[in-house]
């Protein structure tokens, strides 16, 4: 059997920690900033946790 591919869209979006959980960075932080307040655009900054099934997913299509 071929060797699998790495989603390679999957892979600039998303990282693995050491422990094997997987962040991804916050929506609704790109654009329309100016109507935003300054305490909730900094409640999108930093890395977000991805749950259950979702993380699965995501490690299936790193190949991991």
């Amino acid at each position: 059997m071929p060797k699998l591919k790495t989603h390679s869209g999957t892979q600039k979006r998303v990282k693995i920690t050491k422990n094997g959980k997987v962040l991804r960075r916050h929506t609704m932080r790109s654009h329309f900033l100016q109507k935003k307040s300054a305490s909730r655009k900094r409640k999108f900054s930093g890395f977000d946790q991805v749950p259950g099934k979702n993380a699965a997913n995501i490690k299936r299509k790193l190949g991991l």
